[in-house]
Order: C-alpha cells, then structure tokens, then sequence
C-alpha cells in the first residue's frame, strides 16, 4: 500500500500565522506538525509516501522530509495549487499510486492510542473496499458524520457537515482504499463548495456495501489542528503525554528504528544533527533503552 498525505490548503483559520507558511510546518509541541501523520502511515507499515502541498510550500516540505530516507522511506512531492478538496488528492496522485491500494491522511490529524498501529495494519490488509474510522464528537456539525444501523452496527449513511447529524460520529481524516479509488474520484463531481468531496468517495463505496467503518472508543484521541484553540490543545496534549511517560508521540526515527527500517547508527547519526536539542537527547536515549530491551 502507498500513501498520500494531504498537507495542502490555505491554512485561512490560523491567520496571521499561516499567510507565509503551510500550517503543516507549525510546531505541535517539539515536532513540526507533519510529523504526526507521518508517523501514523509509517506504523501502519507504508513506506512509499506522497506528499502533496501548495507550490509556494514545496520546497520547504522537502528541505524537512528530503527523499525520506532519514526516515528509511521513500518521500515524493506533487502540488495542489488550490484547494480543491479532499478527493483531488487521488487525482493528482494518480500516476503516483498506480496500480497500488493507497492510504490519505489529512496532515494536520493527530492520532493517537494504544493498538493504533494494529488497526491500522488491519486497514492495510483489507484487500477490498475502504475502511475509515469515525469518532465521538461533541459537534458532528463540522464534520463528515456516518450513522450506524442500531441493530448490525454497519454504516448506513454519510452526511458531509449537515445541519442536523444523524448521529455524533465524525469521519477522521485517515482513510485507506482499494485501487478503485483512483476511478471512483476521477468521477466525481464538485459539491456545492466548489470541492471534490471525500464523502462523495466514501458513499460510493457505501452504495456497493463495500465501507467499513472502525469506530475509535474510548482509549483513542484524535485531534485536528486547524484553528488556533485546536492547535493549542493538541500542542498541551502532546505535552501532557510526553512529559508523564517519557516517550514522544509520533517521533519517525524512532518508529524506523522499531520496523527495523534504520539501523541504530542511522538514528544516532540524525540525532546528531540535531546538537544537543531534547529531541537529539531523547534519540540517543532511546536508542540505548531499545538497544537493552
């Protein structure tokens, strides 16, 4: 499977922030946001990556991310100059996924939880249709909502931000398709927004009873990042986490370290890159702890 991530838009709700650069390129606590989705492909075992952003960003996406074998991945770049919606992604990333099953994440999702890597494999090996996951809200308003039949738990139906929300499970900004994708969002068409909707895609595999739909319960956080206040939360949760358990969420070196995509020479040699910075610190040390474990 290969993956996209969407770290395209105009970033207009964290204005003045983001006039001058991608809101994927903020910091969320230690690590650029982009890190983060990153790191969630990277654990569902996809290592051929695309990243899509606007032109004027391109290059410093790459200065970051480079070719991806920091990382022990294999990065590419293709551009949005607008945004579109969600959906264009499989239409600029055609050539990219060829003949491929593929995997979206929205780059300024933060996911996070215990057993979240396995789900996500599971996703991988699902060989038809599209699984995507769904969350809690308090607010479904805002988002993709899907309600489920109270009898069988399947899916039912998929409402891109209604009025009034058949139930408060939000569609989350990771999504993972058969190849049909490619096909299914050449087709369609552009919602009342202008944009070629992710919940057009989702419903038509709805429509052939081929959704699956995993429900993320309690245990599971998953944050956005797309407003100020939102930005700030997910900067204190990281935080909070990191801080209590010594560990870093999302840390990539550390996660290729653990697939046995980098050696540990590899990551002490990015670490030192980094000088004496805590991120170069905590590298080296959980380098040693995974060396004695």
């Amino acid at each position: 499977m290969k993956g996209i991530i969407l770290a395209g838009g105009s970033g207009t709700r964290l204005y003045p922030v983001t006039i001058s650069v991608s809101k994927q390129l903020l910091p969320v606590h230690d690590k650029p946001m982009i890190y983060y989705p990153l790191g969630a492909l990277m654990l569902a075992g996809i290592r051929d990556i695309l990243v899509i952003t606007l032109p004027r960003d391109r290059p410093l996406f790459e200065g970051l991310l480079g070719d991806g074998s920091a990382f022990g991945l294999s990065i590419s770049y293709a551009q949005q100059p607008q945004p579109n919606g969600l959906a264009e992604a499989f239409v600029i990333g055609r050539s990219f996924v060829g003949n491929s099953p593929v995997a979206l994440i929205l780059g300024d999702n933060i996911f996070y939880g215990a057993g979240l890597a396995e789900i996500c494999r599971d996703a991988v090996a699902q060989e038809t249709g599209a699984t995507i996951f769904a969350y809690h809200v308090d607010d479904p308003s805002h988002y993709g909502v899907v309600s489920f039949n109270s009898l069988t738990g399947k899916a039912v139906s998929i409402e891109e931000k209604p009025a009034t929300p058949r139930s408060n499970w939000a569609v989350t900004g990771l999504y993972f398709y058969d190849n049909d994708v490619l096909d299914i969002a050449a087709s369609v068409r552009p919602s009342g927004r202008g944009e070629l909707e992710i919940t057009d895609v989702n419903r038509a595999y709805l429509d052939r009873d081929d959704l699956h739909v995993r429900r993320l319960g309690r245990g599971y956080a998953w944050l956005d990042t797309g407003t100020h206040n939102s930005l700030h939360d997910a900067g204190s949760f990281v935080r909070t986490i990191e801080y209590r358990q010594g560990v870093k969420i999302m840390c990539p070196e550390e996660i290729a370290y653990e697939l046995g995509y980098l050696s540990a020479d590899q990551v002490l040699a990015r670490a030192a890159l980094f000088g004496k910075t805590d991120y170069a610190v905590y590298l080296q040390r959980r380098i040693r702890e995974l060396a004695d474990a």
